[in-house]
């Protein structure tokens, strides 16, 4: 069968450093740091390693909900339906003009509603205590599980399609989108409204990476502490948000007269089946990911212009993913324009697919590549080759063609996609 086209006609984002896709663009083009002291909770109180992490920053939910459901959802929830009412507008979706049916929400969700559930195995605690009978709010269960999310956005505006997340820990976002593309290709949906959310910046979620080392200790000075590729790096900075992205059948939306910002044009898949948390040393999955999807797309490897690693500022992760890219690309991994923005936003775990893959939408857009930001001279890993074109603390005006979009989670989940400039 011929498999249909998809394109991108709406963006919304809730991230550390914007609330809007044009602040987070601005954001991202001029290399702000999301990183400051954490004020979700009381680092004080417990002992935590790390003190600091990329929140959102003044996200006003009234904007987009009735404040009497804003109880009824978990914060994780709250974003993702912030970024995916700012989507719906910009794609300018007329519910009543399309069939309901055909319109569908995917998104991924990597831990869920773990703010609520902490509250709510607290709030037993206390209770068991004190010897009362046990209680919670009758919204425990519906924030805490991570496809609530998807399921509100289609109550709220009635679409009845194809509903669900995914989940593959920080892939998540990017396996949401996958799912998407292949449920518009073969005929399933016109619209699916994806992305994914998180919100994990919790005393648990601090509490359970710093046990595993994972994160930045860098507390003396948050905002430089993402320094992909850096000989520096201590680990991630946990980022939250969410990242919302309209995809649609191409026909559907030339005939409704859309605005089209660019074409997927390709996905792959694979996993390392290697270790629980630890990347394959040699980055062989990393590498069958991008060369699946370019299988895919039916591109070469010197069609791509410019990648957005996946690139968290761990030791081992960057060196594993630079491995890869280059065992990929060869040669062209020194003209084309490779950066990290994680070390912008932080790491949002299933919602970083989203808001990186909305970045290489905007890069082609614009024509322009964000930078990895923290970089010092001399401050070089030799196991990494700095030949490669890194685009190093500021950005690069160049003809972005096509980008591709690299995310990797826990398990050995690696998934990656592909957009291009969209022509008729």
């Amino acid at each position: 069968m011929t498999l249909k086209r998809v394109v991108v006609t709406g963006l919304g984002a809730v991230t550390p450093i914007g609330n809007t896709i044009p602040e987070f663009w601005d954001s991202v083009v001029n290399g702000k740091s999301g990183a400051a002291p954490i004020t979700n909770f009381n680092t004080e109180e417990i002992i935590t390693k790390t003190k600091f992490a990329c929140e959102v920053k003044d996200f006003d939910l009234s904007l987009y909900i009735d404040k009497k459901e804003v109880r009824k959802i978990d914060r994780y929830a709250h974003f993702a339906v912030g970024a995916a009412v700012q989507a719906i507008t910009d794609a300018s979706i007329d519910k009543e003009k399309e069939n309901p049916d055909r319109i569908g929400v995917v998104l991924g969700i990597g831990m869920g509603g773990v703010e609520s559930f902490g509250e709510g195995i607290r709030t037993i605690y206390d209770m068991e205590k004190n010897g009362q009978e046990l209680k919670v709010t009758p919204f425990f269960i519906p924030r805490i599980i991570g496809d609530m999310a998807a399921g509100y956005i289609s109550i709220m505006y009635g679409f009845t399609g194809p509903n669900y997340i995914t989940s593959s820990a920080c892939a998540s976002g990017t396996n949401a989108v996958i799912d998407a593309v292949n449920l518009i290709r073969l005929g399933k949906a016109d619209i699916i409204i994806t992305g994914g959310s998180e919100a994990a910046i919790t005393d648990s979620g601090i509490c359970g990476f710093n046990a595993m080392h994972a994160l930045s200790t860098r507390n003396d000075s948050p905002e430089t502490a993402s320094r992909p590729m850096s000989a520096s790096r201590d680990g991630f900075v946990l980022g939250e948000g969410a990242g919302a992205i309209v995809l649609e059948e191409y026909e559907h939306a030339k005939a409704r007269g859309a605005k089209i910002y660019a074409e997927v044009a390709g996905w792959g898949l694979s996993a390392d089946a290697f270790h629980m948390t630890a990347p394959e040393s040699e980055g062989k999955g990393a590498a069958k990911v991008m060369l699946n999807a370019l299988e895919d797309a039916g591109l070469k490897p010197e069609d791509i212009d410019y990648i957005n690693m996946h690139g968290t500022s761990t030791p081992l992760g960057d060196i594993v993913e630079c491995k890869a890219i280059k065992s990929v690309f060869g040669d062209h991994a020194y003209k084309m324009n490779i950066s990290a923005t994680k070390s912008m936003t932080g790491h949002l775990l299933g919602a970083a697919g989203a808001i990186e893959t909305i970045i290489c939408i905007l890069s082609i857009v614009n024509d322009i590549v964000p930078p990895t930001i923290n970089h010092q001279d001399g401050d070089e890993d030799e196991n990494i080759d700095y030949n490669m074109n890194f685009t190093f603390n500021k950005a690069q005006e160049r003809v972005v063609n096509t980008a591709l979009s690299n995310t990797f989670g826990f398990g050995g989940h690696n998934a990656c996609v592909i957009l291009k400039k969209y022509s008729e």
